[in-house]
């Protein structure tokens, strides 16, 4: 794609990325046979070629963001599926991320979307007040119908029915601490808790804690360390979002230059993929660079790391029938795609891909919540898929895509982390409690 930037303009150095991103793109189209948005609604701007084109008449004519572009732009998941399709290698996670901020400062959004936009922002990153305001959650969904009936307030209905209806009380991998190995220590690794995750689901962490001291890895939960950024990324919050990255690289580097870390885990896949580019995000500040592709260097997510080690043999072997759901983050933002499955498979599981797994839940960080509509469809066909290969259960590795799935079946949704600790000595996921299935012509029984 041909693009006319000036040298003033060029010296941004977000313009300049920009730059590079749009003169791959040689107007192929394929990706718009994978975007999730452009399936669901048949408009050529709602797909990443064209966003491509609204978002290059933007930044060169240095325009103020329009509703119209404001418009198709927010409808984009970032699910990144385009980014695998894409056979001329067009970034379009910087790209859109570029745009996003651009709009941040240039578009004055109506009231009530910079109303809960900056409600999201000031609670979803701090689990303490996320806990507080999941509290009301039980209120709110005694009005859900009637927030649902009024267009204006379908974002309000979303977030009831997003909200769990009784909240985990917090465990100790909800705090800062050191969890020692079980006898000879072979590692040492720091663990993400992330922000929603241990408020929603803390099991998740609990779990990969025991499966990694079983195994010799003592697991660093260190003191100061918050939200990735992600969040208030994807909202074109820049200043925020490195911020939040830059006290991470603080934290993280504390550790690598005291005792040492062998890797920096991460549960959620959405977090690992923004913590996997904080060496591109910070690329202009000199004091953060280096430190922070250090720790993009040594971000992984927790199947990357299990997958070097001897798990040895499961101990509670079980022949139950898993829909593998690869997250978009996981599979198009970090491209780990063989990983789960293998890890699942050799603890004895019977996995099954699940149709058309490339297309998004839905979930997408606040997608769900500020494009309700959108996200609701595509939670319906992720649902239909799934259930097409009659599994027992669901796994998958992001908090997101657990919410969201959930609440369109009853069938239960685990992280892969939680049935590998389960299948080689811990603890069986209470979302599997009371499950019974025949495998192989073998009985399984839920623990009483």
């Amino acid at each position: 794609m041909q693009t006319n930037f000036t040298p003033d303009q060029l010296k941004d150095s977000n313009i300049a990325e920009s730059n590079k991103i749009l003169r791959k793109c040689v107007h192929c189209g394929f990706c718009t046979a994978t975007c999730p948005t452009f399936k669901i609604l048949g408009d050529e701007l709602d797909s990443p070629r064209g966003r491509i084109y609204l978002i290059k008449d933007m930044l060169e004519n240095e325009r103020p963001a329009t509703e119209k572009v404001v418009k198709h732009l927010d409808r984009c998941l970032s699910c990144l599926s385009c980014m695998t399709t894409c056979p001329s290698g067009v970034h379009y996670m910087h790209l859109i991320d570029n745009a996003r901020a651009y709009i941040e400062k240039t578009y004055d959004r109506p009231w009530h979307d910079r109303l809960i936009r900056a409600f999201l922002a000031s609670v979803l990153p701090y689990p303490n007040r996320f806990r507080f305001v999941l509290r009301f959650g039980g209120l709110g969904r005694l009005f859900t119908g009637i927030l649902k009936s009024v267009p204006g307030l379908r974002r309000l209905a979303a977030m009831t029915e997003l909200a769990p209806r009784s909240i985990p009380a917090p465990t100790p991998t909800t705090r800062p601490g050191t969890f020692p190995a079980i006898g000879e220590r072979t590692g040492r690794v720091a663990l993400l808790s992330g922000c929603a995750q241990p408020v929603l689901k803390p099991e998740i962490n609990d779990a990969t804690v025991r499966l990694l001291n079983r195994r010799g890895i003592e697991v660093i939960l260190p003191q100061g360390e918050g939200c990735c950024g992600s969040l208030v990324h994807h909202m074109g919050r820049e200043h925020a979002s490195l911020e939040q990255a830059r006290n991470n690289v603080d934290v993280w580097m504390r550790e690598v230059e005291g005792e040492g870390l062998d890797a920096i885990l991460i549960t959620a896949s959405g977090c690992g993929t923004t913590i996997k580019d904080y060496g591109y995000m910070l690329r202009d500040d000199p004091a953060y660079k280096q430190r922070a592709e250090t720790v993009s260097g040594l971000a992984r997510d927790i199947t990357e790391y299990l997958q070097g080690l001897d798990l040895g043999e499961p101990v509670n072997p079980t022949g139950l029938r898993v829909a593998y759901h690869s997250a978009c983050s996981m599979q198009h933002g970090q491209k780990i795609t063989l990983q789960p499955k293998i890890l699942l498979k050799k603890a004895g599981f019977d996995v099954r891909d699940v149709p058309d797994g490339h297309l998004c839940c839905g979930s997408a960080g606040i997608y769900n919540i500020m494009q309700p509509v959108i996200a609701e469809e595509l939670r319906d066909r992720k649902v239909a898929t799934i259930k097409s290969t009659e599994p027992d259960l669901i796994a998958t590795g992001n908090i997101g895509c657990i919410t969201q799935i959930a609440n369109g079946t009853d069938i239960p949704i685990v992280h892969t982390a939680q049935l590998l600790d389960w299948v080689y000595g811990g603890e069986r996921p209470v979302e599997l409690a009371g499950l019974t299935v025949s495998a192989e012509g073998r009985a399984v029984e839920a623990a009483e």
